[in-house]
């Protein structure tokens, strides 16, 4: 009896907590279009680095699309401690609110900034990445991911060239046996 009366009452919790889920994401989204149809700008500049911690969770709602003039840079040859930066422009090309969630480097001397506010259908933006060549040498293919409430909800960025070692640094020695 004590075991029906516990397994009822998970189920009961369980229900609760899903209701409550969907309630928050229809909150979330409507929101976001609110936001959107009262303050549409044309293009989006990207939050500052200090916005970083009040990332918001990826979203769950409806789905949209959104294409980068490029997905790869080639920064060419630098010398090690250098800093590169690219930006790289995109479009929502879909119907809804496109919300970043998240842009993540692949370590961290690649550090994007990314803009928290939603983009409107149709409205450009831009994402600045910044690579620092600091330690390291040789061929480079730094990597951004970007996640979205797109389908796929991960987009790959990349910044690749080659570094040079500084003057006076001691040159990489490979040893093979």
């Amino acid at each position: 009896m004590l075991k029906q009366f516990h397994t009822a009452l998970l189920a009961v919790l369980v229900l609760g907590f899903l209701s409550s889920c969907q309630s928050a994401n229809n909150d979330v989204r409507d929101a976001a279009r609110n936001n959107i149809e009262s303050t549409a700008p044309s293009v989006t500049p990207p939050a500052s680095p200090a916005a970083a911690a009040n990332t918001p969770p990826a979203p769950t709602g409806p789905t949209t699309t959104m294409s980068f003039e490029e997905l790869t840079f080639d920064f060419g040859t630098v010398t090690e401690g250098e800093k590169v930066s690219h930006t790289y422009s995109f479009t929502n090309t879909g119907n809804e609110p496109l919300v970043l969630s998240d842009a993540k480097g692949s370590c961290g001397c690649t550090v994007p900034v990314w803009p928290r506010e939603p983009i409107a259908p149709g409205a450009t933006s831009e994402i600045t990445v910044e690579f620092n060549s600091k330690g390291k040498k040789g061929q480079r293919n730094q990597k951004v991911t970007i996640t979205a409430n797109t389908n796929p909800p991960q987009t790959f960025l990349s910044l690749t060239g080659t570094v040079n070692p500084a003057d006076g640094a001691q040159p990489s020695i490979q040893v093979t046996q």
